[in-house]
């Protein structure tokens, strides 16, 4: 079966219509996360966007209670169509508080995970990025450390200093990438104020330190997606979004949406020539 790389891009008469209106190929910068989807809604959709995610998040603990057959699917297609999956930072926090840390790292290699996600966000533990990297190598697994509580509302300048330098500590560790805490609102958690407004300043502080390659923002709805990509451009990493807002988010990032085409960032490139 054909992967994502031999399939990408449509190279037709529709690419070659986007080509020439200007619209900028990307490399894939956003993962859609699985909160539990029917595995034909699933399948659906990597098939329709497969070119355009950057990583599928099989997220919470929904797939290790759901029929394992299904969950195995998942995983699996995701695969043939040449995408890589990560596992959920929640069941892994559970694992390391209940002492089965190697069981579950096993068991996301066992079910063919390309990354696991690790995070301190809720459950009180503390986890050495060091020798739970080994391990999660040595299982030949990836790995992306979220950075950020779940319940103690948006960062303040001391939480993202702390949080900056937790982070670079999983990096020099080994850690692919960096999540930003967003959770599935946007609203009184990590970058988002009480009213679901986007710190910008701390934002950009995250992408100083780490890279805009780097850091992966969670941004579970329409406000957040568009805030971060009006901000940093169509480069910039997203996460925690839905299956069904891929597409969305996707012509937005390429200024196909009629909010983007007025961002001057994210707006088409006017050909040579072209009349204004």
């Amino acid at each position: 079966m054909e992967n994502k790389k031999e399939r990408a891009g449509n190279e037709g008469a529709l690419q070659k219509y986007l080509d020439d209106l200007g619209v900028a190929r990307l490399v894939p910068a956003t993962s859609p996360f699985d909160p539990g989807y029917h595995l034909g809604t699933l399948e659906g959709h990597l098939r329709q966007s497969h070119h355009l995610i950057e990583t599928l998040k099989i997220s919470m603990a929904c797939w290790m209670i759901a029929d394992e057959g299904v969950s195995r699917r998942k995983f699996a297609v995701a695969q043939e169509l040449g995408i890589k999956t990560v596992t959920g930072g929640g069941p892994f926090e559970v694992a390391v508080a209940q002492g089965k840390m190697h069981e579950y790292l096993a068991l996301c290699c066992e079910f063919g995970a390309t990354r696991v996600e690790c995070g301190v966000g809720f459950a009180d533990i503390e986890v050495d990025p060091v020798s739970t990297m080994a391990v999660i190598r040595e299982l030949g697994l990836e790995a992306q450390f979220e950075v950020g509580e779940k319940h103690t509302g948006s960062f303040e300048e001391e939480t993202v200093t702390k949080l900056i330098d937790q982070g670079q500590a999983w990096l020099d560790a080994g850690a692919t990438q960096i999540v930003v805490e967003g959770r599935e609102n946007a609203q009184s958690v990590g970058l988002f104020a009480d009213d679901g407004a986007l710190d910008y300043g701390f934002a950009e502080r995250f992408v100083e330190a780490y890279g805009i390659e780097t850091v992966v923002f969670e941004a579970p709805n329409k406000p957040s997606q568009f805030a971060f990509m009006n901000h940093f451009g169509p480069e910039v990493r997203l996460c925690n979004v839905r299956l069904e807002e891929i597409l969305r988010v996707e012509i937005y990032r390429r200024g196909l949406h009629s909010d983007a085409f007025r961002v001057e960032k994210l707006r088409p490139s006017r050909i040579e020539g072209q009349e204004k």
